[in-house]
């Protein structure tokens, strides 16, 4: 058996659980990986292989990630201990759930409220639960099956954007009349949702990087709920309706962006 090699790279784009899934599938069809461990907060990964890693770098190139070779050395001959299934996949499934339920109630009370922050950060919850469910659906699945569920999911996420980036443009043509009370109420049930979620997933912080992840995804939610509260004071305060467009527009952008991501799987 030829010796095990441990190449670390930089990957500058990779800042969500959405890139870390991308850079797993897209490894997983290579052979001679054995195992991959991301670092989101320090934007690197290190691949445990065999062999050459030049496949490894074309296949993370053609991410469009940024991904830069650091170094390779001798792979150590001691794995950490590897973190309990059951309990992480119970986690992962609390998360789920509670963004599938905040994915619905936003979506409903952002149409309610006339706000297209609301309608977007429900595509963000949406994004979210994907995530999730990918990461528990790919469990013990083909290399092929784990690219199909993922592209399902991405065309799903986009359509779901692109929904809202155009009722963005529909509220800011023909006009739209957001209640600020409602948006906030609703923003502030999803940010304590998105709290509580990250407290789950925090108890997991030195488990696999797959919940390391999930820690920085979760925080970023908090950061886009407390933007929608921001707006609904600003629409209050103004009483004008372009600080709701605007968080939609930025809210969705980014959700598209990460479709347009996993899409480029292959």
């Amino acid at each position: 058996m030829p010796a095990l090699l441990q190449t670390s790279f930089a990957v500058p784009k990779m800042d969500c659980p959405s890139e870390e899934r991308m850079i797993r599938l897209a490894l997983d069809e290579i052979d001679d990986v054995k195992s991959v461990a991301c670092d989101l907060a320090g934007r690197t990964i290190r691949v445990v292989h065999a062999g050459d890693p030049a496949p490894i770098t074309a296949r993370l190139g053609a991410l469009g990630l940024g991904a830069e070779l650091l170094d390779t050395s001798d792979a150590p001959l001691v794995e950490p201990e590897a973190p309990d299934p059951r309990r992480e996949a119970l986690t992962l499934k609390l998360v789920l759930a509670i963004n599938a339920v905040m994915f619905v109630g936003e979506l409903v009370t952002g149409w309610l409220a006339s706000s297209a922050g609301l309608l977007a950060d429900s595509i963000d919850m949406f994004a979210d639960a994907a995530v999730y469910g990918l990461a528990l659906y790919a469990v013990g699945r083909s290399a092929a099956a784990k690219v199909r569920t993922a592209h399902v999911a991405g065309w799903f996420q986009a359509a779901l954007a692109i929904g809202a980036l155009a009722e963005v443009i529909r509220r800011a043509v023909w006009g739209s009349d957001p209640e600020p009370p409602l948006m906030m109420i609703v923003a502030g049930v999803a940010l304590v949702a998105n709290v509580v979620c990250l407290w789950l997933v925090s108890r997991h912080r030195d488990g696999g990087a797959h919940m390391k992840a999930s820690v920085i995804f979760s925080a970023n939610d908090v950061l886009a709920n407390a933007g929608v509260i921001v707006a609904g004071a600003l629409v209050a305060w103004t009483g004008s309706r372009y600080p709701d467009l605007a968080i939609g527009s930025i809210i969705a952008i980014v959700v598209l962006l990460g479709a347009r991501r996993i899409l480029r799987l292959r």
